[in-house]
């Protein structure tokens, strides 16, 4: 069988099982797959699918995490011209609190692509797009992720990766992340205000149970094995989902609410 991570031209014409697995949003009625499968529970119900299989990593790829090392900053991590991730409410949520800094990892100060936007606080640095060893050390070296995205997403590596870590998730509640961050691990809000606050308590949040709760729940075993099941069933001869799955309602706002 074949596993897809886009629909390719001329599907219907394989003469083989395969899935299809769906990694971002479309706000459109065009019909999926039957074959579909989504990154999370919500990502699935918002196109009227129960088909989903939670990404995992394999932590083993990835450093250990030091829980009692001083930690000085917090940190933004994701594409930050891509405005749906809200680098500027993470920046605004700093501000608002009297010595916090900022670390963005996936951005830089001076930027063209936003309309020439240059963002000037002592108190936010730039990492640029950081990867391996060097992404390793700074979400290492930090309090807790901001991450007020300001769209449904889908599932949040950047998440599962900053929990690893022993990084609490200072997040908005849409998409995901209310599948994602439990009471334990962070705090959801749509307010900058509220977050804002929260983070200044970012150490009643166990580093240890943050890093426990991923590499038991998002790891790259688990993921495989959920996605067999998915394998077996379409060799089998049967569809993931009983209709194509289509989005339930069109978004008719640019952005979702960000106070």
């Amino acid at each position: 069988m074949i596993h897809f991570n886009f629909k390719p031209n001329g599907i219907e014409k394989l003469s083989i099982p395969y899935i299809i697995t769906i990694h971002g949003n479309s706000n459109n009625l065009n019909e999926f797959d039957k074959n579909t499968v989504f990154v999370s529970k919500n990502h699935a119900s918002r196109y009227n699918s129960n088909s989903y299989v939670y990404n995992g990593l394999d932590w083993s790829e990835y450093s250990t995490p030091d829980f009692k090392n001083k930690r000085t900053y917090f940190h933004f991590l994701g594409n930050a011209t891509w405005r749906v991730k809200n680098v500027s409410g993470a920046i605004d949520v700093i501000k608002k609190t009297k010595t916090e800094k900022l670390k963005v990892l996936g951005g830089v100060r001076f930027n063209f692509k936003m309309g020439i936007r240059f963002t000037f606080s002592p108190k936010v640095s730039f990492a640029g797009m950081v990867g391996g060893k060097q992404k390793f050390k700074l979400l290492n070296g930090s309090k807790g992720l901001i991450f007020p995205v300001k769209w449904h997403e889908p599932f949040g590596l950047a998440i599962i990766e900053s929990l690893y870590y022993g990084c609490p998730v200072f997040g908005t509640p849409y998409g995901s992340l209310p599948e994602l961050v439990k009471e334990d691990v962070g705090y959801l809000s749509n307010k900058s205000d509220e977050l804002a606050e929260a983070i200044l308590n970012f150490d009643i949040f166990s580093r240890q149970r943050c890093h426990e709760y991923v590499v038991e729940k998002f790891n790259s075993k688990r993921m495989a094995l959920k996605y067999l099941e998915k394998y077996e069933k379409v060799i089998s001869g049967d569809r993931l989902n009983t209709f194509p799955p289509r989005l339930l309602k069109l978004q008719e706002q640019k952005w979702l609410d960000w106070k």
